[in-house]
């Protein structure tokens, strides 16, 4: 997916505005390759666009601002190497919101973490693939536009929020050119069809930028990252114990962090009480440490729900340990139960040498082993381990919308197709108004979930299969009727081909594509609606909307949903 937002760029920025390029000379050597090269321009091959649309285009306009300017003077192409400084201008925001510039003339992207649109800085290159090179930024020179102060105190380190720093608006326009620009060139849809704009719908914010995750992950590590401006800062022993985020890139590497702006405050509370006692000597609590595979403590889960009677916030606390020993667990609990939103304290006890939060065994420490939330109207129980939309508020107006594309008629006669159904969420949210729902996910708890949360809603008209959609069969399809509607909600890989090749063979009427991932979900909405040429494959479908939504802001993650019909 990097590679092909990378090179997606060079399309993508054929037509922006060439901003100035300029090399920093580190040393003579430079000057003298410099010189060398210029002597000889055949010896430097220019950049290949010709895979990419629009790659005539970048050359066209590089002539046409030269001739502009009344210059003749020719400038041989030139690509950034290893170790070299460069002074660039951000153009806009690209893959896990990277940054990405271009080299002036050439149309070589050059993909930075942390850039913002219209900043001009200063970067190191730290790697060259092919048509692309990354680098890391030393210093800004001018900020960008839209610039804003950043009200968390980690934003410049950690990894969850890297555009805190750029306003809303801006945020939402960048997101809404990312996925209306892959849409374009991964997806093929050509701006000469009359119909694209109206296709191409305008993003969907989010009501509330903070405290909008009901669900967070913290790991525990025995020694804190701490960025190179506050080495100085460094204590030894269990004072340097850190409980937080992993630093962005690192595994092994936690950046200590006391309160989180994105999860809610009742856990922000917790999250506090845990910081402010765990490094005691005398609880004997010893971090994890994932190189040495030695320790006690592997991470804090913080789950928040809504008691359904009251509608206040209530509170899951998990702790997933590498073996199971209440005892050492007790000073914690005793600490986290007297606060009042909490109703859960559960112990997942992991102790393979993987780092993960989902464990082998699963004790109830406190309380009850459920939290419940409302969504659409229905009840949902949460476990410590089972999937739920991480924002709430935000999945109301996502379920809605996916409702209201499916344009569902609500008389009872309609078949819904609930393909990678997680929990269910969808489907039963569809089942009140459809004949029968038929989910399929390929994780067996999902399932499991999927199934008490239709008995604790009383929906009987829906059914779930447990079953690896990456791996259908020819008999895939003999076990329900032809749908009405299909709702496919994959994860960021996005849909296999023979699931694609099975939808195009059902036609059933309409598709709605749900993605959290713009690049794989332009990619398979080419193959169904274009087909796939080298594989006699032909597609069937029409592109009626898509409609982005931002599920997470000051995160570059997007969600589309996505309207066919068929051809």
């Amino acid at each position: 997916h990097f590679l092909l937002y990378c090179e997606l760029s060079v399309s993508m920025l054929a037509t922006a505005p060439v901003h100035g390029f300029r090399y920093v000379v580190p040393t003579r050597s430079w000057i003298q390759r410099l010189r060398c090269c210029s002597s000889s321009s055949s010896s430097l091959a220019p950049v290949s666009t010709s895979e990419f649309s629009g790659g005539n285009s970048i050359q066209k306009k590089v002539n046409e601002e030269k001739n502009s300017n009344g210059s003749n003077e020719r400038t041989a192409p030139y690509y950034p190497k290893r170790g070299q400084t460069v002074e660039l201008v951000c153009e806009s925001l690209g893959f896990k919101g990277k940054g990405i510039c271009k080299v002036d003339g050439t149309g070589f992207v050059v993909m930075c973490d942390r850039a913002l649109p219209g900043e001009r800085f200063l970067g190191r290159v730290t790697r060259r693939k092919g048509s692309y090179a990354e680098v890391t930024k030393i210093k800004t020179i001018s900020p960008h536009k839209d610039l804003v102060e950043a009200p968390c105190e980690y934003a410049s380190y950690c990894g969850g929020c890297k555009t805190q720093n750029l306003s809303y608006e801006a945020q939402l326009k960048a997101k809404e050119e990312q996925v209306h620009e892959l849409i374009r060139h991964v997806g093929r849809f050509s701006d000469n069809s009359p119909s694209l704009e109206i296709v191409l719908k305008p993003i969907v914010a989010c009501d509330i930028q903070f405290n909008y995750r009901n669900k967070m992950e913290f790991s525990f590590g025995p020694q804190r990252w701490l960025p190179v401006e506050m080495l100085n800062e460094r204590e030894d022993g269990a004072k340097n114990f850190a409980l937080g985020l992993h630093a962005p890139g690192f595994f092994d590497k936690v950046l200590n962090v006391d309160k989180c702006l994105l999860q809610s405050e009742p856990g922000n509370v917790v999250l506090a009480a845990v910081q402010d006692c765990w490094r005691d000597p005398q609880l004997s609590l010893s971090p994890y440490d994932c190189r040495s595979h030695v320790g006690f403590l592997k991470h804090l889960m913080l789950r928040t729900g809504r008691n359904v009677e009251t509608g206040s916030q209530e509170l899951m606390v998990n702790f997933v340990t590498s073996s199971y020993k209440p005892e050492l667990l007790k000073p914690l609990v005793d600490r986290i139960s007297s606060i009042p939103q909490v109703v859960s304290i559960m112990n997942n006890v992991n102790s393979s040498v993987g780092n993960t939060s989902v464990g082998e065994k699963e004790y109830t420490l406190y309380g009850k082993d459920t939290i419940t939330e409302v969504l659409r109207g229905l009840t949902f129980q949460i476990s410590a381990n089972s999937f739920f939309q991480t924002n709430t508020h935000q999945a109301e107006v996502l379920y809605k919308l996916i409702e209201e594309s499916a344009g569902i008629k609500g008389d009872g006669s309609e078949v819904v197709l609930d393909l990678f159904c997680g929990t269910g969420t969808i489907g039963l949210t569809l089942a009140r108004r459809a004949k029968h729902v038929y989910g399929y996910e390929v994780v067996p708890q999902a399932i499991t979930d999927a199934h008490k949360n239709a008995q604790i809603n009383g929906i009987e008209n829906a059914t779930f299969i447990q079953g690896d959609l990456n791996k259908i069969g020819e008999d895939f399809g003999n076990n329900f009727p032809k749908p009405d509607i299909v709702i496919s909600d994959p994860n960021r890989p996005g849909m296999h081909m023979k699931l694609i090749k099975f939808l195009l063979k059902l036609k059933s009427p309409r598709i709605i594509y749900v993605s959290c991932n713009p690049a794989t979900c332009a990619r398979d909405l080419d193959y169904l609606c274009h087909g796939v040429e080298e594989k006699n494959i032909k597609g069937c479908y029409k592109l009626m909307s898509v409609l982005p939504v931002d599920m997470f802001p000051h995160t570059p993650h997007i969600e589309c949903i996505c309207l066919l019909e068929l051809a």
